[in-house]
């Protein structure tokens, strides 16, 4: 994998860091909180960028991209939390595509005119998904039910499930969603759009940190106690770069899965896991040590570094409980746990 952006990469990521850094501001999070964890306004400012299909393939309507110039983006969704649903999207398209959906509703979903998502959790014997990412403004819902793939269409709710990040996140029913694929084409498609998943998420993670991170070592700059900036004390100091440790060794582990998944290698989704688990690690304790370098006021709505705080903790939580995700990943590397 390389390490570096390439020259077309760089200017992806700064052609997309000025955009959400112009219109995913805080306070445009904050507006967004007020609703349902969702900003439509960015939506289709994102729309006409072409980031919702810019890696699926020319032939489905979208821009031919390469997962790993998605996640150039995504590191820029996540240094900003823009409320949009750029992850679920963009795999969800993917995942349309090459499990065979309608040219119609691959072409709508690529375009960004239907917003998509995946429901990564089990779809309960009702018929119900639980929790789903972007579910409360999601018009497809893809997801595994039983030994098939399954989409779903149909007006979102439009309101979320209270939740500690305020993302958008509702129950969807899927009880009259159509088969895509079944049986080991299913669980092929839906393990790699999965995987997909995952990997873009740890590439959020890593933006969230090293953003949040500024912002602490900002603060600490400015802050003053006992006549000096707090950032000048060695507890600050050693803090701040065991989270720049993590953060930057997240970044890379995010980016090899990536890489992995991209090529359709075998470890692709055991990287995928490692680094969406490592991810959230690194971002939960870069915001935990911001927040606690701020003091009081880090608990405070008038501060940013709340918001990273509570999206880096519920972030995660939309695979589900994540020690099952922890089992998983150690039962694959070294057998069942014994009886």
């Amino acid at each position: 994998m390389r390490t570096r952006y390439s020259e077309d990469q760089q200017a992806v990521a700064e052609a997309f860091g000025d955009l959400f850094a112009r219109e995913a501001t805080p306070e445009t999070v904050r507006a967004a909180e007020a609703g349902c964890g969702f900003d439509p306004g960015l939506w289709r400012k994102l729309v006409a960028a072409g980031a919702p299909g810019m890696a699926v393939p020319v032939t489905d309507g979208g821009g031919g991209a390469s997962l790993v110039d998605l996640a150039v983006v995504v590191h820029e969704w996540g240094r900003r939390i823009a409320p949009v649903p750029l992850v679920e999207h963009a795999v969800c398209a993917r995942l349309l595509g090459s499990a065979g959906a309608q040219r119609e509703l691959v072409t709508a979903v690529s375009s960004g005119e239907l917003i998509a998502t995946l429901a990564p959790g089990p779809v309960g014997p009702d018929g119900t998904a639980r929790l789903v990412p972007a579910g409360a403004v999601a018009d497809v819902v893809a997801a595994k039910h039983g030994d098939n793939v399954v989409v779903a269409r149909a007006r979102p709710p439009g309101a979320a499930r209270p939740n500690t990040a305020d993302l958008p996140l509702a129950d969807r029913d899927l009880s009259d969603a159509e088969t895509l694929a079944s049986g080991a084409a299913a669980a092929g498609a839906w393990d790699r759009a999965l995987a997909e998943w995952k990997a873009l998420m740890a590439v959020a993670y890593a933006g969230l940190a090293g953003e949040v991170l500024a912002m602490g070592v900002a603060y600490t700059k400015q802050r003053h106690q006992f006549g000096v900036p707090v950032g000048s004390f060695q507890a600050v100091q050693h803090g701040l770069a065991d989270a720049s440790t993590r953060s930057e060794g997240a970044r890379l582990l995010a980016f090899r899965a990536v890489c992995a998944v991209d090529a359709g290698r075998a470890d692709g989704a055991r990287l995928a896991s490692m680094a969406l688990l490592f991810g959230a690690e690194s971002g939960r304790f870069a915001t935990d040590r911001v927040l606690q370098y701020h003091g009081g006021y880090g608990y405070s709505a008038e501060y940013d570094v709340q918001l990273y705080y509570r999206r880096a903790a519920g972030w995660l939580l939309q695979l589900g409980e994540p020690a099952a995700e922890v089992a998983r990943l150690a039962d694959a590397d070294l057998g069942p746990k014994a009886a």
